[in-house]
C-alpha cells in the first residue's frame, strides 16, 4: 500500500496530465513571481559567471517539466505492471520521490524570488538535487518501455547548473543588505 493518495497515481497514469500538470504548475509559479526577476532587488545583484539571460529559463523549464512528467507516467506504468512485491515497492518509491521533488521544485521560485531568500532557496535546491538523483536511480531500475534516464538526465544536469547559479548568487551577494 502506497503512502501516496491514489489521485497522484491517477494523474500520472494519463500521459497528458502527467506532462501537463508539472508544466502548468511550473508556469504558474513562474508567473506569480516573474516580476521579481525583473525587479531592482534581483537585477542589481552580482551575477555568477555563466548566468544565462532570463529568457532562457521559461523554455528550458517547460521542456524539463514535460520530461519529468513523462518519466512519472512511465514509473506509474511500471508500478501497475509490477508482478512482484519488490517491483511494486521500487516503483512506489520512485513515484513518491517524483512528487516530493516536484514539491521542492515548485517551492524554489517563491523562496528565491518571492521571499527574497536565496540562502533558503539554496538549501531547497540542494535537497531537490539529491531527491532527483535518488529518483533517477530508482526509476532507472524500473521495467519501462523507454529508460526514464533519457528523460531525467537533462533535469539532473540542469539542476547541477542551477545549484551552481544559486550558490553563486548567495556567495557573490553575501554582504548585501536585503
Amino acid at each position: 500500500m502506497s503512502p501516496l493518495p491514489e489521485v497522484l497515481f491517477a494523474v500520472a497514469r494519463n500521459p497528458f496530465l502527467a506532462v501537463g500538470i508539472p508544466i502548468g504548475l511550473g508556469t504558474l509559479s513562474g508567473l506569480l513571481t516573474g516580476t521579481q526577476a525583473r525587479s531592482p532587488w534581483f537585477t542589481t545583484m552580482k551575477q555568477p559567471p555563466g548566468n544565462p539571460p532570463r529568457q532562457a529559463f521559461g523554455p528550458t523549464w517547460t521542456v524539463l517539466y514535460g520530461l519529468m512528467g513523462y518519466a512519472s507516467h512511465l514509473a506509474v506504468r511500471a508500478f501497475d505492471a509490477a508482478i512482484t512485491p519488490s517491483g511494486t515497492a521500487q516503483a512506489d518509491e520512485a513515484v513518491t520521490l517524483y512528487w516530493a521533488q516536484l514539491a521542492l521544485n515548485l517551492l524554489w521560485t517563491p523562496l528565491f524570488f518571492g521571499l527574497k531568500q536565496p540562502e533558503i532557496a539554496l538549501a531547497d535546491i540542494a535537497m531537490l538535487t539529491g531527491t532527483v538523483i535518488s529518483m533517477t536511480a530508482k526509476m532507472h531500475k524500473l521495467d519501462t518501455p523507454i529508460s526514464t534516464t533519457w528523460f531525467l538526465a537533462p533535469y539532473c544536469a540542469w539542476l547541477g547548473y542551477a545549484t551552481y547559479l544559486n550558490a553563486g548568487f548567495v556567495f557573490l551577494n553575501r554582504n548585501r543588505k536585503a
